[in-house]
Parts: structure tokens; C-alpha cells; sequence
């Protein structure tokens, strides 16, 4: 019975640094069941086939920098928390979700004529909201004293995410039989192509837009880039 054998291809520096240390872990009979033997009695051919797909958006993932600056440590703390505490009833008026706040560190800011030495202290500050408070954000948040913004990130809805991911497989495969086809077809083989193995690699890139609060014009969440899915594979065929 023929076998297929598939790959998925992610961490491959991280896994190939590991393994040595596994290797010892491992019975014998387990390592040498590991040690597939991929056969083909024809001429091997390789393909690479890809595929996206352009997905509704569904939320923002937004982050933000939050600094304050005072001569001294102790002070320029005192004013960050304030702002803070600004950012924060601000982004529950918007209904964020995951927020997420680290903590805060703080670095010595040289002097400079006329500027005398500063302590900065700051902080990111990171969440999910709906795409219909966009202008929200921009301008209410972002206008806060010490908010400097990120570009705001579209994302697709999770529950979505394993039939997108069936779509992707499925086109993604189809591209690189039909490239293998070609391939086999331009050698002059002719018949039938037989898998044997597959090398996934891809994943999801969400769409990114640069929003800036001094902008005049409305923020339209319909302007943003909206999220893709990507996934790319190579597949071995077996032509005879």
C-alpha cells in the first residue's frame, strides 16, 4: 500500500537544534518507524503550489506606546499612571476586548541644550475592538497626551479560521498538481501523478493600515487592508 507522507514545515531551525537532545529519549524501534523511505518507481517530480484568501473583517487588534517624562523617576511614574488611567477609561467607553497592559520601565533621556536630563518612563497598552469604532480610537485615544499608535491590524473570525484553512489546502494543492502536470508534461511523461509527499508551509497575515490622530479626513474601518490567509506547499510526485 502506497503511503503519503506530509511534512509541516514551521520551526524547522528550532526542531533541527533539538532534536540531538531527543535523539538519546527515543527507543529504537520508535526512531527507526520515524525514518520514512519515500519510493518512487518513476521519475520524481516537484511542484510548489500557493493560494490566499481574502477574508471579511471581523475585528481590530490595535497596540499603543504610552510615555511621560519628569526629572525624576519617582515623577515621570506618577505622570505615566495618570495617563493611564486616562487611556483606559477612554478604551472602556470603546468597549475594548483582551486589553492587555505591560509594564512599565523607564531610561534616562541625555541632555541637550536647552533641555536639561529627563527620566522617561512608558508602557504598551494593546486590545480588540469593533471596526465601527475606528474614528474612536484615532481620535479620541490617540489625541491623549503621550499615545503614539500602531498601525491597527484587521483579523478574520476565529470560528471561520478551519474552513478557511480546508479552502487553503485545497486550492494550494490543486496549483501544485497542476504545475507538477505541466512539469511532467513539458518532460514528455504522460500518465498519472501520485503524491508522496507534502511540505506545508504558510499561515495567516493580517491586513495593516498606519493611522495617525493628526489626520483632518473621517477614518473609514472600510479603507483597511482587509485580513488574507496565505498557505504555501511543495509536494513530490511520483510520475509514471
Amino acid at each position: 500500500m502506497s503511503q503519503l507522507h506530509v511534512l509541516i514545515r514551521f520551526h524547522t531551525l528550532r526542531l533541527a537544534s533539538v532534536v540531538p537532545l531527543l535523539l538519546p529519549l527515543l527507543p529504537a524501534a520508535g526512531l527507526a518507524q520515524s525514518q520514512v523511505q519515500l519510493a518512487c518507481s518513476g521519475t520524481l517530480v516537484e511542484a510548489r503550489g500557493s493560494a490566499e484568501l481574502k477574508r471579511i473583517t471581523a475585528n481590530l487588534r490595535f497596540s499603543l506606546a504610552l510615555e511621560a517624562e519628569a526629572a525624576s523617576s519617582e515623577a515621570a511614574l506618577a505622570s505615566l499612571q495618570e495617563r493611564l488611567a486616562a487611556v483606559r477609561t477612554s478604551l472602556k467607553n470603546l468597549q475594548v476586548v483582551d486589553l492587555e497592559v505591560t509594564s512599565p520601565t523607564t531610561w534616562q533621556r541625555p541632555a541637550s541644550r536647552p533641555s536639561p536630563e529627563r527620566v522617561v518612563a512608558g508602557l504598551q497598552v494593546s486590545g480588540q475592538l469593533a471596526p465601527a469604532r475606528l474614528q474612536a480610537l484615532v481620535r479620541g485615544v490617540g489625541g491623549l497626551p503621550g499615545v503614539r499608535l500602531a498601525p491597527v491590524a484587521t483579523e478574520a473570525d476565529r470560528p471561520g479560521d478551519r474552513a478557511a484553512r480546508a479552502t487553503l489546502l485545497r486550492a494550494a494543492y490543486q496549483d501544485a498538481l497542476q504545475q507538477g502536470l505541466d512539469l511532467a508534461g513539458a518532460m514528455g511523461l504522460k500518465g498519472v501523478l501520485k503524491p508522496i509527499e507534502v511540505l506545508l508551509e504558510g499561515g495567516s497575515r493580517p491586513g495593516l493600515k498606519m493611522v495617525m490622530a493628526a489626520e483632518a479626513a473621517p477614518f473609514d474601518p472600510a479603507e483597511l487592508a482587509a485580513p488574507v490567509d496565505r498557505l504555501s506547499l511543495q509536494v513530490r510526485f511520483c510520475a509514471h
